[in-house]
Protein backbone atom coordinates (compact mmCIF):
# COMPACT_ATOMS: atom_id res chain seq x y z
CA UNK A 1 0.00 0.00 0.00
CA UNK A 2 1.61 3.65 -0.78
CA UNK A 3 0.04 7.06 0.40
CA UNK A 4 -0.34 9.85 -1.99
CA UNK A 5 0.39 13.60 -0.96
CA UNK A 6 -2.43 15.82 -1.58
CA UNK A 7 -2.00 17.63 -4.41
CA UNK A 8 -1.57 21.11 -4.04
CA UNK A 9 -3.01 23.77 -6.70
CA UNK A 10 -0.37 24.32 -9.88
CA UNK A 11 1.51 27.53 -9.38
CA UNK A 12 1.59 30.28 -12.54
CA UNK A 13 4.95 29.30 -14.07
CA UNK A 14 7.84 31.12 -13.00
CA UNK A 15 8.78 34.34 -14.89
CA UNK A 16 12.33 34.97 -16.13
CA UNK A 17 15.54 32.28 -16.93
CA UNK A 18 13.53 29.81 -14.98
CA UNK A 19 10.33 30.18 -16.50
CA UNK A 20 11.79 29.39 -20.06
CA UNK A 21 13.26 26.48 -18.70
CA UNK A 22 11.12 23.34 -20.42
CA UNK A 23 9.69 20.93 -17.21
CA UNK A 24 11.59 18.59 -16.95
CA UNK A 25 10.25 14.53 -17.23
CA UNK A 26 10.57 11.93 -14.53
CA UNK A 27 12.66 10.03 -17.13
CA UNK A 28 15.03 13.16 -17.29
CA UNK A 29 15.72 14.22 -13.40
CA UNK A 30 16.22 10.15 -12.77
CA UNK A 31 18.74 10.16 -15.19
CA UNK A 32 20.69 13.30 -13.62
CA UNK A 33 20.70 11.50 -10.08
CA UNK A 34 22.26 8.56 -11.94
CA UNK A 35 24.61 10.71 -13.22
CA UNK A 36 25.59 12.33 -10.30
CA UNK A 37 25.94 8.93 -8.46
CA UNK A 38 28.26 7.58 -11.18
CA UNK A 39 30.08 10.92 -11.40
CA UNK A 40 30.92 10.93 -7.98
CA UNK A 41 32.11 7.26 -7.53
CA UNK A 42 33.67 8.11 -10.84
CA UNK A 43 35.42 11.25 -9.61
CA UNK A 44 36.93 8.55 -6.21
CA UNK A 45 38.31 6.07 -9.26
CA UNK A 46 40.12 8.69 -10.54
CA UNK A 47 41.66 10.53 -7.88
CA UNK A 48 42.64 7.40 -6.96
CA UNK A 49 44.95 7.37 -10.26
CA UNK A 50 46.07 10.64 -9.22
CA UNK A 51 47.77 8.78 -6.30
CA UNK A 52 48.52 5.83 -7.57
CA UNK A 53 50.13 6.88 -10.53
CA UNK A 54 52.45 9.68 -7.84
CA UNK A 55 51.12 12.64 -9.40
CA UNK A 56 49.39 14.11 -6.18
CA UNK A 57 51.62 16.88 -7.19
CA UNK A 58 52.10 16.81 -10.33
CA UNK A 59 50.41 20.45 -10.42
CA UNK A 60 51.71 22.24 -7.43
CA UNK A 61 49.51 24.71 -7.10
CA UNK A 62 45.92 25.45 -6.46
CA UNK A 63 43.60 26.33 -8.38
CA UNK A 64 46.01 27.51 -11.20
CA UNK A 65 48.41 24.69 -11.41
CA UNK A 66 51.37 27.12 -11.91
CA UNK A 67 51.84 30.14 -10.65
CA UNK A 68 51.68 31.55 -14.38
CA UNK A 69 49.76 28.62 -15.83
CA UNK A 70 45.81 27.37 -14.88
CA UNK A 71 46.61 24.22 -17.08
CA UNK A 72 49.57 22.08 -16.79
CA UNK A 73 52.11 22.75 -19.18
CA UNK A 74 54.55 20.17 -21.39
CA UNK A 75 57.12 20.99 -18.76
CA UNK A 76 54.97 18.73 -16.04
CA UNK A 77 54.75 15.42 -18.39
CA UNK A 78 52.37 13.11 -17.68
CA UNK A 79 52.56 13.62 -13.66
CA UNK A 80 50.41 17.09 -14.34
CA UNK A 81 48.08 15.61 -17.28
CA UNK A 82 47.11 12.83 -14.36
CA UNK A 83 46.25 15.50 -12.06
CA UNK A 84 45.14 18.35 -13.85
CA UNK A 85 42.81 16.01 -15.77
CA UNK A 86 41.12 14.97 -12.44
CA UNK A 87 40.79 18.48 -11.62
CA UNK A 88 39.21 19.00 -14.83
CA UNK A 89 36.53 16.39 -14.09
CA UNK A 90 35.54 18.70 -11.11
CA UNK A 91 33.76 20.94 -13.69
CA UNK A 92 31.42 17.87 -14.90
CA UNK A 93 30.48 17.40 -11.70
CA UNK A 94 29.53 20.73 -11.10
CA UNK A 95 27.57 20.92 -14.73
CA UNK A 96 25.69 17.52 -13.53
CA UNK A 97 24.72 18.77 -10.46
CA UNK A 98 24.00 22.34 -11.48
CA UNK A 99 21.61 20.76 -14.21
CA UNK A 100 20.21 18.26 -11.34
CA UNK A 101 19.19 21.27 -9.07
CA UNK A 102 17.78 23.56 -12.10
CA UNK A 103 15.68 20.43 -12.89
CA UNK A 104 14.22 19.98 -9.43
CA UNK A 105 13.70 24.10 -9.22
CA UNK A 106 12.02 23.54 -12.29
CA UNK A 107 9.34 21.34 -10.92
CA UNK A 108 8.53 23.30 -7.97
CA UNK A 109 6.50 25.60 -9.68
CA UNK A 110 4.69 23.21 -11.64
CA UNK A 111 1.72 20.73 -10.86
CA UNK A 112 4.16 17.76 -9.89
CA UNK A 113 6.75 19.27 -7.70
CA UNK A 114 9.78 17.25 -6.68
CA UNK A 115 10.34 18.78 -3.48
CA UNK A 116 11.77 15.15 -2.12
CA UNK A 117 14.58 15.98 -4.59
CA UNK A 118 15.72 19.64 -3.15
CA UNK A 119 17.60 19.12 -0.36
CA UNK A 120 20.01 16.37 -1.81
CA UNK A 121 20.72 18.36 -5.23
CA UNK A 122 20.84 21.44 -2.83
CA UNK A 123 24.09 19.48 -0.70
CA UNK A 124 25.48 18.12 -4.41
CA UNK A 125 25.57 21.17 -5.77
CA UNK A 126 27.38 23.13 -2.87
CA UNK A 127 29.22 19.85 -1.79
CA UNK A 128 30.96 19.43 -5.06
CA UNK A 129 32.76 23.26 -4.88
CA UNK A 130 33.59 22.66 -1.05
CA UNK A 131 35.29 19.64 -2.44
CA UNK A 132 37.21 20.91 -4.31
CA UNK A 133 38.49 23.26 -1.73
CA UNK A 134 39.47 20.65 0.17
CA UNK A 135 41.23 18.98 -2.60
CA UNK A 136 43.20 22.36 -3.11
CA UNK A 137 44.08 21.95 1.01
CA UNK A 138 45.74 18.78 0.25
CA UNK A 139 48.16 20.21 -2.48
CA UNK A 140 48.76 23.56 0.11
CA UNK A 141 49.87 20.50 2.13
CA UNK A 142 52.19 18.64 -0.07
CA UNK A 143 49.47 15.38 0.50
CA UNK A 144 49.31 15.60 4.12
CA UNK A 145 47.76 11.95 4.39
CA UNK A 146 45.22 13.45 7.17
CA UNK A 147 43.78 16.32 4.55
CA UNK A 148 43.73 13.30 1.87
CA UNK A 149 41.73 11.12 4.37
CA UNK A 150 39.38 13.98 4.56
CA UNK A 151 39.46 14.73 0.92
CA UNK A 152 38.13 10.70 0.28
CA UNK A 153 35.36 11.13 3.23
CA UNK A 154 33.99 13.89 1.86
CA UNK A 155 33.71 12.06 -1.69
CA UNK A 156 32.14 9.00 0.16
CA UNK A 157 29.40 11.26 1.68
CA UNK A 158 28.79 13.14 -1.39
CA UNK A 159 28.22 9.17 -2.63
CA UNK A 160 25.79 8.21 0.04
CA UNK A 161 23.99 11.99 -0.92
CA UNK A 162 23.37 10.96 -4.64
CA UNK A 163 22.14 7.62 -3.73
CA UNK A 164 19.33 9.07 -1.60
CA UNK A 165 18.86 10.95 -4.68
CA UNK A 166 18.60 8.42 -7.06
CA UNK A 167 16.37 6.04 -5.23
CA UNK A 168 13.90 8.74 -4.08
CA UNK A 169 14.03 10.02 -8.06
CA UNK A 170 12.72 6.36 -8.38
CA UNK A 171 9.63 7.31 -6.24
CA UNK A 172 6.26 7.84 -8.34
CA UNK A 173 4.93 11.56 -8.88
CA UNK A 174 3.32 12.27 -5.58
CA UNK A 175 3.81 9.03 -3.92
CA UNK A 176 5.31 8.69 -0.42
CA UNK A 177 5.62 5.27 0.77
CA UNK A 178 5.15 4.11 4.15
CA UNK A 179 7.22 3.68 6.48
CA UNK A 180 8.08 -0.36 7.42
CA UNK A 181 6.80 -1.45 10.79
CA UNK A 182 9.75 -2.96 12.02
CA UNK A 183 12.10 0.40 13.86
CA UNK A 184 14.05 -1.70 15.66
CA UNK A 185 15.48 -3.33 11.90
CA UNK A 186 15.78 0.59 10.47
CA UNK A 187 17.76 1.05 14.25
CA UNK A 188 20.49 -2.34 13.17
CA UNK A 189 20.57 -0.80 9.46
CA UNK A 190 21.51 2.37 10.73
CA UNK A 191 24.57 0.62 12.81
CA UNK A 192 25.36 -0.78 9.75
CA UNK A 193 25.90 2.00 7.25
CA UNK A 194 27.62 3.80 10.42
CA UNK A 195 29.88 0.88 9.94
CA UNK A 196 30.30 1.05 6.62
CA UNK A 197 31.42 4.17 7.05
CA UNK A 198 34.01 3.40 9.95
CA UNK A 199 35.41 0.79 7.76
CA UNK A 200 36.06 3.26 4.89
CA UNK A 201 37.50 5.61 7.37
CA UNK A 202 39.88 2.70 8.68
CA UNK A 203 40.82 2.27 5.26
CA UNK A 204 41.99 5.27 4.75
CA UNK A 205 44.88 4.87 7.35
CA UNK A 206 45.73 2.37 6.35
CA UNK A 207 46.51 3.61 2.97
CA UNK A 208 47.21 6.78 4.20
CA UNK A 209 50.18 4.61 6.36
CA UNK A 210 51.40 2.82 3.41
CA UNK A 211 53.05 3.57 0.04
CA UNK A 212 50.63 5.12 -2.19
CA UNK A 213 51.49 8.56 -1.10
CA UNK A 214 50.86 9.94 -4.46
CA UNK A 215 53.92 11.85 -4.50
CA UNK A 216 57.60 10.57 -2.92
CA UNK A 217 57.73 13.23 -1.10
CA UNK A 218 55.10 13.37 0.68
CA UNK A 219 54.46 12.75 4.33
CA UNK A 220 52.52 9.32 5.70
CA UNK A 221 50.41 8.66 8.87
CA UNK A 222 54.01 7.07 10.70
CA UNK A 223 51.46 4.37 11.96
CA UNK A 224 52.44 0.84 11.28
CA UNK A 225 50.67 -1.02 8.51
CA UNK A 226 50.16 -4.35 9.53
CA UNK A 227 48.78 -3.21 12.56
CA UNK A 228 46.11 -0.74 11.38
CA UNK A 229 45.50 -3.50 8.79
CA UNK A 230 44.60 -5.70 11.40
CA UNK A 231 42.40 -2.31 12.97
CA UNK A 232 41.11 -2.65 9.75
CA UNK A 233 40.25 -6.25 8.79
CA UNK A 234 38.62 -6.62 12.25
CA UNK A 235 36.04 -3.11 11.48
CA UNK A 236 35.08 -5.35 7.96
CA UNK A 237 34.33 -8.43 10.05
CA UNK A 238 32.06 -6.78 12.37
CA UNK A 239 30.31 -4.92 8.83
CA UNK A 240 29.99 -8.43 7.55
CA UNK A 241 28.21 -9.69 10.82
CA UNK A 242 25.99 -7.53 11.40
CA UNK A 243 25.13 -7.17 7.45
CA UNK A 244 24.30 -11.35 7.93
CA UNK A 245 22.49 -10.47 11.29
CA UNK A 246 20.45 -8.05 9.26
CA UNK A 247 19.54 -10.25 6.21
CA UNK A 248 18.69 -12.56 8.68
CA UNK A 249 16.53 -10.53 10.46
CA UNK A 250 14.49 -9.29 7.84
CA UNK A 251 13.64 -12.96 6.04
CA UNK A 252 12.62 -13.83 9.75
CA UNK A 253 9.88 -11.12 10.35
CA UNK A 254 9.12 -11.29 6.82
CA UNK A 255 10.40 -8.05 5.35
CA UNK A 256 9.52 -6.51 2.38
CA UNK A 257 11.78 -7.91 -0.68
CA UNK A 258 13.93 -4.59 -1.43
CA UNK A 259 15.45 -4.77 2.23
CA UNK A 260 15.82 -8.34 1.80
CA UNK A 261 17.44 -7.80 -1.83
CA UNK A 262 19.75 -4.19 -0.88
CA UNK A 263 21.20 -6.38 2.23
CA UNK A 264 22.22 -9.36 -0.20
CA UNK A 265 24.10 -6.94 -2.49
CA UNK A 266 25.66 -5.32 0.85
CA UNK A 267 27.17 -8.78 1.61
CA UNK A 268 28.32 -9.56 -1.91
CA UNK A 269 30.18 -5.72 -1.98
CA UNK A 270 31.44 -6.78 1.06
CA UNK A 271 32.68 -9.96 0.42
CA UNK A 272 33.95 -9.00 -3.24
CA UNK A 273 36.09 -5.84 -1.04
CA UNK A 274 37.45 -8.48 1.78
CA UNK A 275 38.86 -10.73 -1.14
CA UNK A 276 40.35 -7.88 -2.74
CA UNK A 277 41.73 -6.25 0.25
CA UNK A 278 43.37 -9.59 1.90
CA UNK A 279 44.87 -10.14 -2.02
CA UNK A 280 46.43 -6.47 -2.33
CA UNK A 281 47.69 -7.14 1.00
CA UNK A 282 49.20 -10.21 0.19
CA UNK A 283 50.88 -9.00 -2.93
CA UNK A 284 51.92 -6.01 -1.25
CA UNK A 285 49.55 -3.46 -2.64
CA UNK A 286 50.21 -3.36 -6.22
CA UNK A 287 48.48 -0.18 -7.71
CA UNK A 288 45.98 -2.06 -9.78
CA UNK A 289 44.16 -4.03 -6.81
CA UNK A 290 44.54 -0.47 -4.85
CA UNK A 291 42.38 1.27 -7.38
CA UNK A 292 39.66 -1.16 -7.53
CA UNK A 293 39.69 -0.93 -3.52
CA UNK A 294 38.94 2.08 -3.80
CA UNK A 295 36.26 1.37 -6.57
CA UNK A 296 34.98 -1.11 -4.68
CA UNK A 297 34.88 1.19 -0.97
CA UNK A 298 32.46 3.78 -3.27
CA UNK A 299 30.11 0.66 -4.05
CA UNK A 300 30.34 -0.30 -0.42
CA UNK A 301 28.97 3.28 0.96
CA UNK A 302 26.31 3.08 -2.14
CA UNK A 303 24.81 -0.39 -0.75
CA UNK A 304 25.17 0.41 2.16
CA UNK A 305 22.80 3.69 2.44
CA UNK A 306 20.93 1.83 -0.20
CA UNK A 307 20.62 -0.83 2.73
CA UNK A 308 19.54 1.88 5.32
CA UNK A 309 16.62 3.48 2.81
CA UNK A 310 14.71 0.14 2.26
CA UNK A 311 14.81 -0.21 6.28
CA UNK A 312 12.97 2.92 6.42
CA UNK A 313 10.16 3.03 3.86
CA UNK A 314 8.69 0.22 1.91
CA UNK A 315 9.18 -0.17 -2.23
CA UNK A 316 7.09 1.30 -4.75
CA UNK A 317 6.59 0.41 -7.84
CA UNK A 318 7.08 2.98 -11.25
CA UNK A 319 3.93 4.10 -13.55
CA UNK A 320 4.07 3.10 -16.88
CA UNK A 321 5.74 5.43 -19.35
CA UNK A 322 4.31 8.51 -19.52
CA UNK A 323 4.90 10.71 -22.48
CA UNK A 324 6.09 14.19 -20.81
CA UNK A 325 7.59 17.39 -21.71
CA UNK A 326 11.50 16.67 -22.24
Amino acid sequence: MTTAETRTPALPPPAGLWGRLPLPSERVIRGLAIASLVSQIGIIVTGGAVRLTGSGLGCPQWPRCTPESLTATPEMGVHGLVEFGNRTLTFVLVVIAALTFAAVWRTLRSDRPRRDLLVPSVVLLLGIPAQAVIGGMTVWSDLNPWVVMLHFMCSAALVGVATIMVRRSQRPLGVVPPRLDSPWLGRLALITMATAYLVVYLGTIVTGSGPHAGDPDSPRTGFDVASVSQIHAHAVALLVGLTIGLYAAARAVGSPGRLVAATSVLVLVELGQSLVGAVQYILELPEVLVGLHMLGAALLIAAAVDVWLASRRLAVDLPAPAVRSA
